[in-house]
């Protein structure tokens, strides 16, 4: 009874772990749009607190026109709302429970609850004996900028085995762009250094790095360009690598592994092109990484 309230929970609780392709459509469009910047986190301690109350308290709905509004759920953190506030409680009520339950044993993830397996299963990109993980992300997603710390930090206690890449999603122009700009950093040797900067350049100086119009890409190559001038990288080379053999590869490769996977939502993880995961399914971006790692670890084994 529990594991089943835990998934129509997890269910309820999808738009707030996750940026949808449908969601996102209107910021991937125009990323100067309210909602890029109103709900970014702040800089820091109570005002960062804040802003992540004021992310998880706000939904998107369709429209039957196809437009999408954004609209508030819970008011005071859920005190104007007792259905949410419940659920609310109820959420954090069952992940403490689950919490409690693995630590003092063996994790059991179900198939079809915590993970999906992909069939049939797609080719891999790694060496023999290599387990590979994608997180396919969006730049200007707050859930992606939110969970890349401990993304960052997993990275560096992880296995040998696991071969960890990420994939930049191309729903769009506006995402197209910000996807360019991470495979420039990464033709450069500029992405562990400028990464996180990105990130927050986007979501806490709120400098969205395209332009209001997407499609103008002379301008939003020159805010990007502007913006790397500060970390010491030249005009000149990032022109360079910007309108690079290597860098429109990387693009194209990522636009097919977006749609192999049938990416809608980011962050996702992808185990080995046989399980797809995210923080609904895992329930929290803690268990998503020690899911992510138990399958890799699964995966090696076999």
């Amino acid at each position: 009874m529990w594991a089943r309230q835990l998934v129509l929970l997890f269910s309820l609780a999808f738009v707030l772990a996750a940026c949808g392709r449908q969601q996102s459509a209107d910021l991937g469009s125009n990323p100067n749009s309210p909602g890029a910047a109103a709900t970014s986190p702040a800089t820091a301690g109570s005002q960062k607190a804040r802003a992540s109350a004021a992310e998880s308290s706000k939904i998107t709905i369709a429209n039957e026109d196809g437009s999408e509004k954004v609209e508030d759920t819970t008011g005071d953190n859920g005190a104007h709302n007792p259905l949410l506030a419940a659920v609310a409680s109820t959420v954090a009520a069952a992940t403490a429970s689950a919490s409690a339950a693995t630590t003092t044993g063996p994790t059991l993830w179900q198939e079809g609850v915590n993970y999906t397996r992909l069939v049939p299963a797609q080719p891999t990109a790694v060496p023999a004996g290599q387990v590979e993980v994608l997180e396919f992300f969006w730049y200007a997603c707050p859930h992606c900028y939110a969970i890349d710390p401990l993304v960052e930090s997993w990275k560096k206690t992880k296995p040998a085995y696991i071969s960890f890449s990420r994939v930049h999603v191309m729903w769009s122009e506006g995402h197209r762009s910000l996807a360019r700009l991470y495979y420039t950093l990464e033709s450069l040797g500029k992405l562990n250094q400028l990464h996180g900067e990105v990130f927050k350049e986007i979501h806490v100086n709120g400098n969205p790095l395209v332009a209001s119009d997407p499609n103008d890409v002379a301008e939003t190559e020159r805010i990007q360009t502007a913006f790397v001038q500060k970390f010491g990288i030249s005009a000149d080379d990032f022109k360079k690598a910007y309108h690079s053999f290597s860098v429109e590869t990387a693009l194209q490769r990522a636009d097919q592994l977006v749609q192999r996977y049938r990416i809608d939502g980011v962050p996702t993880f992808v185990v080995n092109g046989k399980y797809i995961a995210d923080v609904r399914s895992a329930g929290t971006p803690e268990r998503l990484l020690a899911l992510v790692s138990d399958l890799a670890d699964q995966e090696h084994k076999h």
